[in-house]
């Protein structure tokens, strides 16, 4: 049996994250200004998709980088090399631009790929610890990611070469945002599940209550006809609109409803109506808004409140939004 670890080298494992971040900060120094514009260049003037291949810890690198190409809205595909050679690579197209990945420079599944990427004219894009290699000689544009050895004691296992693979990959991409001109709301898009994703394209529409939720009364509804529509709504609020044009003239919360109840003489309850307890020309939203925007303007005010009427340029009622639906989804 191995005796049990004593010491626990947390020095060495520092040591091995400085190592990793002068590989890569060597790796800024030793590209070639040439070959990375030219990168770029075919990056940037792409017609058809980004297509990233390779093979075991260079295959799942290039799998990262599709991720990250893809979450900035750059279409890119992760391709096996094993799987082009038997029929896959048919998803390659000459308006495609191909990144081949290889520590080694010489991966065999990449080397026999290359011919027919040749004859379908794709352009390819080589991301080498070798640049004085097969797949070097034979690719358009090739990126040093060279490093003088493995974070691995034994200078084995790709740690150090993966590092800066990824890191050349990363810095392509996000150079390709910039040069894109891709903004917050274009990033939003593709990750609609994300709190920013939300806040920039969940709309009031979106989340807003409509139908047998929206209950409408008139003003000269009575006090009871609120009670019932609000607890029936269940929105915890009822839009009072003009009984001849239809158009928003208040809103009545059950706050409101409760503070009226209390103040009025149990005498004067029967006289007392929507139009009475309702408050007027309330602050509407339309729902074409973002709803992030929605709740800003429930809280950004001296006292807040917790729904909104929601109205077309005619300021016809559609519906409410409530804080509650809004937070729910966790804006």
């Amino acid at each position: 049996m191995r005796s049990l670890i004593t010491s626990i080298p947390v020095h060495q494992t520092v040591e091995l994250l400085k190592l990793e971040a002068d590989a890569i900060n060597q790796a800024a120094q030793r590209l070639q200004l040439d070959q990375l514009e030219r990168a770029l260049t075919l990056l940037a003037n792409c017609q058809g998709k980004i297509v990233l291949t390779g093979v075991g810890k260079s295959g799942i690198v290039a799998q990262k980088i599709a991720a990250t190409l893809n979450s900035i809205g750059i279409v890119s595909v992760y391709l096996h090399p094993c799987d082009a050679l038997h029929g896959d690579l048919g998803i390659v197209t000459a308006s495609d631009v191909i990144m081949l990945l290889s520590n080694s420079g010489e991966t065999e599944e990449l080397v026999e790929m290359i011919p027919h990427l040749k004859h379908r004219r794709v352009p390819m894009i080589a991301i080498l610890g070798n640049i004085h290699s097969t797949i070097a000689d034979r690719a358009d544009a090739v990126l040093d990611a060279t490093v003088d050895r493995e974070a691995c004691p034994l200078n084995l296992a790709p740690t150090t070469s993966t590092t800066v693979a990824l890191a050349i990959g990363d810095a392509l991409a996000m150079t390709l945002m910039q040069m894109r001109g891709i903004t917050p709301e274009d990033f939003a898009v593709n990750h609609p599940a994300g709190r920013l994703g939300k806040r920039l394209t969940l709309k009031v529409g979106d989340l807003m209550c409509t139908g047998s939720e929206n209950f409408i009364l008139h003003p000269q509804a009575s006090w009871i006809e609120v009670v019932s529509a609000i607890t029936l709504g269940g929105s915890g609020a009822v839009n009072i609109v003009d009984e001849k044009e239809q158009q928003l003239v208040g809103l009545i919360t059950d706050g409101d409803l409760r503070r009226w109840i209390q103040k009025t003489k149990p005498a004067e309850l029967q006289s007392l109506n929507a139009g009475r307890i309702m408050t007027a020309n309330p602050v509407t939203v339309t729902p074409d808004i973002l709803a992030y925007d929605a709740l800003k303007l429930m809280e950004d005010r001296p006292s807040q409140i917790s729904v909104l009427p929601v109205v077309n340029a005619q300021q016809h009622c559609l519906g409410l939004i409530r804080l509650h639906d809004i937070i729910r989804v966790g804006l």
